[in-house]
């Protein structure tokens, strides 16, 4: 981080003198001086090492980090291989910033183009963008990319992410999409009203997978029904769980979408996260933000180039179906590390973890008397039960037995998340503990 240390008072004298200038004042004469601060900035004196040290400890302290975590609902908790944080680290990827200077950009734009290859290769679509600021982004932009002049109504299943759905009304709301709800039948998009309801008018489906509640949908059916209208299917899945299930291009995706953060992205008070987006080649021309590719200089060697941009600033504006500028660079190349650290096997033995512990939890829950699965259908990680103790009152004495339980849907219903760092002892631990709990109630 040697670029990051502020200039000397010399160096900046040697500086002006290479100006041609004798002071800073001089330096910026341009400025009007009305224009110019005249005090200096309200900021506290500066600190020694030791001190920062011990006041950012202070303020850590302060937070409430759990040693067993059964919370998901859009945000996961996954084990990080060293190799990540380690590579990610390095200066030259760390302070990398525009791609636009091909000539002297050539590693970030390589790091772009293979992660750019890792999420075709996931999903099974054509091609991917450079990504997004996070999944419920990428979820609202695709939305964007399926409107058309006769075809302006999106219709999301409510068993997307809430949070994602926010965002995508945001949009629809800016630039004249309707959206309309497609309800559910035992927590997964009701097949029938899909068929009822999709008319002339839908240019999109859009369908989580797992969805909120951590079901399987019948996507591939879904993806069919959908066709058969005339509009887009955009599928919204994890990336950990295509280690197991179809990827949206088997099921007949024509945008797929997702959150990136469980590729390797720590949690971290709700960010930086990273959306992921990749579509069919017939898409390509509407996808927002970003696509490197691979070419050749004059020399034959192998080069990279920013290959196509449609947004606004680089195409004519009405024709822009976005005005989203920035990737995130350094979230992708995470993900992209993380993977290739991975492997394909890694991946899957990381779904598999995932799926056989989280039915492990449910199998032990449902042990205890009063407590029932709500959604019958297959789950990946995630599951609803119902309970006769009160949500509240349960995760709020989970927290005394050091347990950051799931998230209350209802007073008594819990939505709990399984990863693979959760061991069986833990999730042996949060039964005995949820038997307390209830003894106590009772």
């Amino acid at each position: 981080m040697a670029s990051y240390v502020p200039s000397t008072i010399k160096e900046r004298e040697e500086m002006l003198k290479a100006c041609g200038v004798e002071s800073v004042d001089a330096f910026f004469e341009q400025i009007p001086y009305e224009l110019k601060r005249k005090e200096p900035l309200n900021l506290p004196e500066g600190q020694s090492e030791m001190e920062v040290s011990l006041t950012m400890q202070e303020l850590a302290s302060k937070n409430r980090i759990f040693k067993h975590v059964f919370l998901g609902a859009g945000a996961y908790r996954h084990y990080i291989p060293a190799q990540v944080k380690y590579i990610t680290a390095k200066e030259e990827f760390l302070t990398a910033y525009t791609p636009y200077q091909a000539e002297i950009s050539q590693g970030l734009l390589q790091s772009i183009f293979e992660y750019q290859t890792m999420i075709c290769e996931l999903t099974g679509m054509d091609v991917s963008n450079a990504s997004v600021y996070d999944g419920a982004t990428a979820s609202a932009e695709a939305v964007a990319m399926c409107k058309e002049r006769k075809r302006a109504t999106a219709f999301i299943s409510e068993s997307v992410d809430p949070k994602t759905l926010q965002v995508i009304r945001t949009y629809c709301e800016a630039n004249g999409m309707a959206v309309r709800m497609l309800p559910l039948k035992d927590g997964k998009t009701d097949l029938d009203i899909l068929k009822e309801e999709l008319n002339e008018e839908a240019a999109c489906v859009l369908l989580q997978q797992p969805n909120f509640f951590g079901l399987f949908e019948d996507a591939e059916q879904i993806g069919s029904i959908v066709h058969e209208k005339g509009a887009k299917f955009i599928m919204n899945v994890n990336p950990i769980a295509l280690g197991l299930m179809k990827t949206p291009a088997e099921c007949g995706a024509d945008i797929a979408v997702g959150e990136g953060q469980p590729l390797g992205i720590p949690l971290s008070f709700g960010g930086p996260y990273l959306g992921f987006m990749a579509a069919k080649n017939s898409l390509m021309r509407k996808l927002p933000g970003r696509i490197v590719g691979e070419t050749v200089d004059v020399d034959g060697k192998r080069a990279f180039v920013l290959t196509l941009q449609a947004r606004e600033q680089h195409i004519r504006r009405e024709k822009a179906s976005s005005n989203i500028c920035s990737n995130q660079a350094l979230c992708a190349m995470t993900a992209s590390v993380y993977l290739s650290v991975l492997g394909s096997r890694g991946l899957a033995e990381v779904a598999e973890q995932c799926f056989s512990k989280a039915h492990y939890a449910l199998e032990r829950l449902l042990e205890i008397n009063g407590f029932e699965q709500k959604h019958k259908g297959e789950f990946f990680h995630e599951f609803v039960t119902v309970s006769e103790v009160s949500a509240d009152k349960l995760l709020s004495e989970l927290e005394k037995y050091d347990i950051l339980g799931g998230l209350a849907l209802s007073e008594h219903e819990i939505l709990w998340c399984v990863t693979e760092k959760n061991r069986k002892k833990d999730i042996d631990y949060l039964i005995h503990a949820i038997k307390e709990v209830c003894e106590k109630c009772s």
